[in-house]
């Protein structure tokens, strides 16, 4: 369980770093072991923030984040960030990026370079095990970036508009990737996405975010049958589905017309 409870943050602004500049306000949401969860929202309501609080890299100003009870306050094992840029290094090939992962949590070379490639199977790349990122597509640079996600066997994978960068066809072939990896094994994720079908079709739980400061407007439970790969195009042109959608792009509407009126003296 991944408890969110009254989380604020924000950043120091002006000369003198001495004004904050509010990004979340007393957000507070559940999240259930092994599901998948997308937080959608305006640009700059703080869904990214949020994510580097999960995983450890910022401290909120106010609140806390519990992970099975234990507050989070560093990085830790149980969990993976996956980014929307690859962050590849390019003087690394595809395995040794990996295996970059569990070096920095002291894993030995045998250890971490096993883990490496296992991981390049599990995202079927197992042929390119040897290829420099420059000698590699966007969607396998990003199929790389999720195996050094998953070579330390998190329990959590946090994902930061992973597949953002890439075209529709890609995209949508990603997503179900995702899916038939991950569903068997029980992972629970964290996704911050732009995209209402990318939310609906992956998500067991939408949060949507008002926008800036982000506050919590809603949380949607996605009631539509799993695996959902075995059967993407029935399901996206589904009743059901139209109506989540209708449902949050209602409310993201509202947010995004608030952003776009002019100000007022």
């Amino acid at each position: 369980m991944i408890e969110v409870e009254h989380v604020s943050h924000g950043f120091p602004r002006g000369p003198a770093g001495d004004d904050i500049f509010p990004v979340l306000s007393d957000v507070s949401f559940s999240i259930r072991d092994g599901s998948i969860v997308s937080l959608l929202g305006p640009s700059g309501c703080g869904k990214t923030t949020l994510l580097r609080i999960m995983d450890g890299l910022e401290r909120p100003l106010a609140g806390a984040i519990r992970i099975d009870g234990t507050v989070v306050r560093r990085p830790g094992i149980d969990r993976a960030m996956v980014f929307q840029e690859f962050n590849l290094l390019p003087w690394r090939t595809a395995l040794r990026n990996i295996a970059f992962a569990p070096e920095l949590h002291g894993l030995a070379r045998g250890e971490r370079h096993g883990r490496a490639a296992a991981a390049l199977r599990r995202v079927g790349l197992e042929g390119f095990a040897d290829y420099y990122p420059h000698q590699l597509s966007g969607g396998m640079k990003q199929r790389v970036g999720l195996a050094r996600a998953l070579s330390t066997n998190p329990k959590i994978l946090l994902m930061d508009e992973p597949f953002g960068a890439l075209d529709p066809q890609i995209r949508e072939i990603m997503q179900i990737e995702l899916l038939k990896l991950l569903e068997a094994e029980g992972k629970t994720i964290v996704l911050v996405t732009h995209s209402i079908d990318e939310a609906i079709f992956l998500s067991d739980m939408v949060v949507i975010f008002s926008a800036n400061p982000g506050r919590v407007l809603a949380t949607f439970d996605i009631e539509l049958p799993r695996p959902r790969w075995t059967n993407d195009e029935a399901i996206k042109a589904s009743p059901e589905f139209v109506a989540y959608r209708r449902r949050l792009w209602h409310l993201l509407k509202e947010q995004l017309r608030g952003e776009a009126a002019p100000a007022t003296a």
